[in-house]
This record gives C-alpha cells, structure tokens and sequence, in this order.
C-alpha cells in the first residue's frame, strides 16, 4: 500500500513539474536580431518613360522567407504598378481545376486558360507538380492568373 501511495505521489510531481516546465519554457526564450541593414528613403524614381516605386538601399531583399521558431518574415521588394502581390492559392488551384485532363492546349486557347503551366498541350500531373511548386508562396513573373 505504502508503495501505491508513494508511486502516485511521484507521478503527480513529475505531471505538475511537466506542466511548470511547459509553461515557463516559451517565457524564458531568448529574442534576437542577430543582423540588420538601415534601409532609407523609399518614393518614385522615373526617367524617360520608365518609373519605378520602391524602398531605395533595400539591395538585401529577398523574395523568400526567413524563419525561426514559429515566427516567418517574408521580405521582397514593393510589389506596384503592373505586379500586385500574388501568391498560389486555393483560387489558382480552382482555375487549374477546371481545365483539368483537357486537351489540346495551344495557344489558340491560352494553354487551356493558364492551366497547362508546362505547355504540354494537356493540364495532367506535370502541371500538378508545377502548380505545388509554387503553392503558398510569391507568384512567379509569368504566373498565368495574376
């Protein structure tokens, strides 16, 4: 009996130091910059008929993500002008579904309205695996539903 009553009491420890340790972990984490750049101005640039709006010094952006932990930074330069922020989605995968086994694709149709992302003449598995390259991430230039 004596050995039942000790053995519950250990457990109830180890449960009650699990759920101390559990809550204090996220507490004690350490957050740090271990980088950064000073990025200044930022505006409207143009000269003949070109214009371009961004952040100027911003040399170090990246289309990619940064991450840590549970945090993700995304960094980029301005999307504007012609290129608005896209990203693969549900709505892009919508699009691919309509099309999908159709051929021929040519481009009488638009390769089959965008969906045959490999100019195959048919939206068929390669395209699926065009299309999950990309999903959930920045479009690329020449996305078809932007």
């Amino acid at each position: 009996m004596r050995n039942v009553l000790h053995n519950r009491i250990i457990v109830t420890y180890m449960i009650v130091a699990s759920v101390i340790i559990l809550l204090v972990s996220p507490v004690l984490a350490d957050y740090e910059i271990s980088w950064h750049t000073i990025d200044g101005g930022g505006g409207t640039s143009t000269g003949g008929t070109y214009e371009v709006t961004g952040t100027i010094g911003q040399h170090d952006a990246d289309t990619g993500q940064m991450s840590g932990g549970d945090y993700t930074l995304s960094g980029g330069f301005w999307p504007g002008g012609l290129f608005q922020q896209c990203f693969v989605d549900f709505e892009h995968f919508v699009q691919f579904a309509m099309y999908w086994l159709d051929t021929p694709c040519n481009i009488g149709n638009n390769f089959c309205q965008g969906s045959d992302l490999d100019f195959s003449t048919a939206v068929e598995i390669n395209d699926v695996g065009e299309l999950g390259y990309y999903w959930l991430d920045n479009c690329p230039l020449d996305w078809p539903w932007q």
